[in-house]
């Protein structure tokens, strides 16, 4: 998964030749999980239709301060179109259009827009080689970025006059890539490598039957692609689960024992910046596991249990540059077994939530947690989706390790 999946992008279309790459721009990032609006200037619709971009983007295509519908006059907002966006991309940027820019004009809806953008605006310059030179274009160039705009230069090649040189607006896929690069060295956990266990274990009886637990896994899963979503490389050691994930930042192990489970963590563990056990590993195990199914009969059926191996123990005995975080899920003197697990244990945090608290606890699409810190800070939190608090979670350990 791209980190462009589920991001807004805009992009403006001015009226170079380069405009008919806009189409195969808008499908990389269409390709790529984005969302894709696009705006352009007038005169640009006589070098690539509206509706072909439309028809790509899924999305009305913009180019008048005022649209008629039916008779009806449509105002097109472009406050609301420069705020909708999470990365405004202007691309071909023709001379003419960033000279405007670089001087703050508004004489078409797209300039308006950009005035208005608060997101990173990138902009990929395409012109004629002479154009390209042109030192009132170099000022253009340092002027934007001078506003924080980031610039993607252009390419040398066979330009639209005949001419060979610089000005060749960079290429589709190479725009895409350009920009998820740029996004990504901006990241706050770029180089940090994250461990997360997530979802339950099962504990075998015999070739059919085992000791599990209730969890699906969704609150460990949410956690590893908020990690990612912020540059962290992370490695998701998950139990049985039917969850998947696409990120590209995530490997994903898959485990079924908590055997195997620790024997995954202890690969990675000691080059780990951050460690995070969501897994609801099972506490005990049967001390023999029958080779046969077990048939059923009419006495009681005893099973002797022994304990499996503490996972989160040994994590925080062997601790060193790790900062490690742990969950506690409760049914009684919540805060007290939390607090005692995370002195315990020797971890850096201590999430607690509450099999009492309606909507929290496993199975479940939100959770109700309270974040303890190692210095004794309590931090409860409100009834969220399950993504939401693993970002708070996110927001408290950047916090603690400094990022």
């Amino acid at each position: 998964m791209s980190i462009l999946s589920e991001k807004k992008v805009l992009l403006g279309v001015t009226a170079g030749i380069a405009a008919y790459k806009a189409a195969i721009l808008v499908r990389g990032f269409i390709k790529a999980g984005a969302q894709v609006r696009v705006v352009m200037t007038p005169e640009a619709k006589n070098f690539v239709t509206p509706l072909t971009l439309s028809t790509l983007s899924k999305n009305e295509v913009h180019s008048t301060f005022v649209s008629t519908e039916n008779e009806n006059a449509v105002w097109n907002n472009h406050v609301e179109l420069g705020l909708w966006a999470d990365f405004f991309v202007i691309a071909p940027a023709t001379a003419n259009t960033l000279s405007k820019m670089a001087s703050g004009a508004s004489d078409n809806l797209l300039l308006a827009t950009y005035l208005s953008a608060k997101c990173p605006v990138y902009f990929a310059p395409a012109m004629d080689l002479d154009m390209y030179k042109h030192s009132s274009t170099h000022h253009s160039f340092e002027k934007l970025i001078g506003f924080g705009n980031i610039m993607i230069p252009a390419t040398s090649g066979e330009l639209a006059s005949g001419l060979e040189g610089q000005g060749r607006m960079a290429e589709p896929e190479d725009i895409v890539a350009f920009i998820e690069r740029d996004i990504l060295s901006k990241l706050p956990l770029k180089g940090k490598k994250f461990l997360v266990t997530a979802g339950p274990t099962y504990e075998s009886i015999d070739p059919v039957r085992f000791i599990g637990n209730h969890s699906s896994g969704k609150m460990g899963f949410a956690i590893a692609e908020a990690a990612a979503n912020l540059g962290a490389s992370v490695y998701l050691i998950a139990g049985p689960t039917h969850l998947n994930t696409t990120h590209n930042f995530v490997t994903t192990i898959r485990v079924t024992s908590a055997e195997e489970m620790f024997a995954e963590v202890t690969k990675h563990y000691d080059t780990c910046d951050v460690v995070i056990a969501a897994a609801a590993v099972a506490d005990y195990k049967p001390a023999a596991v029958a080779n046969q199914k077990i048939k059923k009969k009419d006495s009681a059926l005893v099973i002797n249990l022994e304990p499996t191996q503490d996972i989160l123990a040994y994590m925080g005995s062997e601790k060193k540059q790790q900062f490690l975080v742990g969950f506690a899920l409760e049914t009684e003197n919540e805060l007290e077994n939390a607090k005692g697990k995370l002195k315990r244990k020797n971890l850096d945090l201590i999430v607690l939530n509450s099999l009492n608290d309606t909507g929290a606890g496993f199975r479940t699409e939100t959770n109700k947690v309270t974040f303890i810190t190692a210095d004794n800070q309590i931090l409860p939190q409100e009834l969220k989706p399950k993504n939401e608090v693993a970002e708070d979670l996110l927001d408290i350990i950047q916090k603690g390790i400094h990022v």
